[in-house]
């Protein structure tokens, strides 16, 4: 049986459809003419955040755990990409640059840079026999503390709404220790 929506669902509904269609409208517009391949913000997001990541990844990655990589760094890139997201879409913060106006976060971060910082981190980790928690605590301070207020000083990244970058380093703190215990539980049912 089919349900029927209510006369305010449906009203309420095709509300937020109006909305959504012109904000995305909006996004697209602001990219055209803040954002798009003629400035030079594109260019060091496209090859910086992007591009120099991957490349640089493909060559140093140790290809003897490159699946346990591979899949934890996926696992940073989903729950990264997932709280970003998030975040830019409550208006906690944004980002005046983007590479693409369809998605809201950052792209280049969300599926290159962080990702691979951290598989990096994981792989020495790993071939040095050094505790994965001391090290990657340090990597989520760098980027907490010292990387998001270097691209806040050049409005790559803005705060709204009182959030700081204490709030980063908590979330950036949660999302670690998640991937890595998605990657391992994954791992062992593996092996069994």
């Amino acid at each position: 049986m089919k349900k029927v929506l209510e006369k305010d669902q449906v009203e309420l509904y095709e509300e937020i459809h109006t909305l959504k269609q012109q904000l995305s409208q909006l996004e697209i517009d602001y990219w055209h003419l803040y954002s798009n391949y003629e400035t030079w913000e594109f260019w060091l997001i496209l090859l910086f955040f992007f591009i120099a990541p991957l490349v640089f990844l493909y060559f140093v990655i140790d290809r003897r755990n490159m699946l346990l990589l591979g899949f934890y760094g996926f696992n940073i890139h989903v729950w990264f990409g997932y709280f970003d997201t998030w975040g830019a879409g409550q208006g906690y913060w944004g980002y005046p640059f983007e590479l693409v106006p369809f998605f809201s976060g950052n792209i280049p971060l969300e599926t290159a840079l962080i990702p691979v910082l951290f598989m990096l981190v994981y792989q020495w980790t790993l071939n040095n026999n050094k505790n994965y928690y001391v090290y990657t605590f340090g990597l989520t301070f760098i980027l907490s503390f010292i990387f998001k207020p270097i691209l806040t000083m050049h409005h790559f990244f803005e705060f709204h709404q009182g959030t700081n970058y204490f709030h980063l380093f908590l979330t950036y703190l949660v999302i670690f220790p998640f991937s890595k215990l998605i990657t391992n539980i994954f791992f062992k049912m593996q092996e069994k």
